[in-house]
């Protein structure tokens, strides 16, 4: 199974009045085509921070340091360098072909704007070609539909909206089209293509399972629930079928119910649309249900990546045996971690671990352990092996 992205040597740095804030240091990591990889840690191990990465979204005063991100390009064949591509190719790529799903839908949506109206600008931005071909069709359909505009009487207007949408089929970013987009009066006329991702909006909240999904397109976020908002910012991410889906946490602030509705969604997502799709969580039972391999971080480093039922059979870092003994089970005591995870302006040296782990040594405190392959898809980084 061919790697979707690579990730190699990455490292993210926040430069702070306080100081240099080490968010993510020398990260090695793939996803391959087709599977979900699970990244689970503690709040603040970097795991949002990787996904914002492959997105070149990283918040000021944040900034990629070093590495390479590798994304393989079906298209072409080959791989693109996401660190290394122009702005206006990037943003052709995000929320097109890789898209997120963020923590708090609430504050992923626009609160002025209907939901049909946010999902449709998505179709709007990276479907444009597909839509005009629709809108094509669609006014073909009526000029042969016998009421007088089939017999030869065809308005100017008609045939010059034909020609236009024609154009845009062809090439969605042609000349003549975005010269005339910038004018109010074409603008308007071009108002079939907007009907169309209308069209299609709906359609993508029927996908998502949202009932009613005529009414809701027309909704405001305010007036939609937890469950409901999450679902319109995942039919928002999967508008453009991508090939990468990243879901930051999307089931943190649902109920148990809607959270298990999640978890079936994000099963199908993967059967139907062929999507890879990165599941990061601090919850290592949803990483379970859901991740066919799982990679466990700690401040901004990698400690083990594993197929997810090796993980939890035979985990084999500290760090990784201590969350799972801290997973609540009935009729066993509650194990916590001692102490606090690491600062980031003044990680520790060696191993950023070895302060909280009970089986530390003294090079641990030294030297860093190289991530290794202990069994077959099984890394680990820690000087017991």
């Amino acid at each position: 199974m061919k790697d979707l992205i690579k990730i190699r040597d990455l490292a993210v740095r926040f430069y702070t009045y306080e100081g240099i804030v080490y968010a993510i240091d020398d990260l090695d990591l793939e996803i391959r085509q087709g599977e979900t990889l699970g990244i689970v840690g503690e709040t603040g191990s970097g795991k949002t921070m990787t996904a914002l990465a492959i997105l070149r979204l990283i918040p000021y005063p944040g900034k990629i340091e070093s590495g390479s991100i590798l994304f393989f390009d079906k298209s072409i064949d080959q791989e693109l360098e996401l660190l290394k591509l122009r702005d206006d190719r990037m943003r052709s790529i995000r929320g097109n072909r890789i898209s997120m799903v963020f923590q708090e839908p609430g504050a992923a949506l626009n609160p002025v704007y209907t939901i049909g109206d946010q999902i449709s600008e998505v179709f709007l931005l990276h479907r444009r070609r597909e839509l005009a071909q629709r809108a094509k069709q669609r006014l073909d359909s009526l000029l042969s539909d016998g009421n007088g505009l089939a017999a030869g009487v065809k308005r100017p207007f008609w045939g010059w909206q034909r020609r236009i949408y024609d154009k845009i089929a062809k090439e969605s970013h042609a000349f003549e089209p975005r010269l005339l987009g910038r004018l109010p009066l074409f603008r308007r006329l071009l108002w079939r293509m907007g009907y169309e991702a209308k069209l299609l909006t709906v359609d993508m909240l029927k996908d998502v399972e949202i009932p009613d999904a005529a009414r809701v397109a027309v909704q405001y976020p305010h007036q939609l629930s937890g469950g409901m908002k999450q679902r319109a910012v995942i039919a928002m991410a999967l508008a453009c079928s991508p090939e990468l889906l990243i879901a930051d946490e999307p089931t943190t602030s649902l109920d148990v119910t809607i959270q298990a509705q999640m978890l079936e969604l994000f099963r199908r997502i993967k059967v139907d649309k062929g999507a890879s799709i990165l599941f990061i969580t601090h919850n290592l039972g949803v990483a379970s249900e859901v991740c066919d391999r799982v990679a466990v971080m700690y401040a901004g480093r990698l400690c083990e990546v594993a197929p997810v039922g090796e993980m939890f059979v035979h985990p084999l870092h500290p760090y990784t045996k201590a969350l799972l003994n801290a997973v609540p089970m009935p009729g066993k005591k509650l194990e916590t971690i001692p102490g606090v995870l690491a600062d980031a302006l003044n990680p520790p040296p060696g191993c950023r671990f070895h302060p909280r782990c009970p089986s530390a040594m003294p090079i641990c405190g030294q030297e860093r352990a190289k991530l290794k392959e202990v069994s077959k898809d099984h890394m680990v980084a820690c000087h017991l092996y």
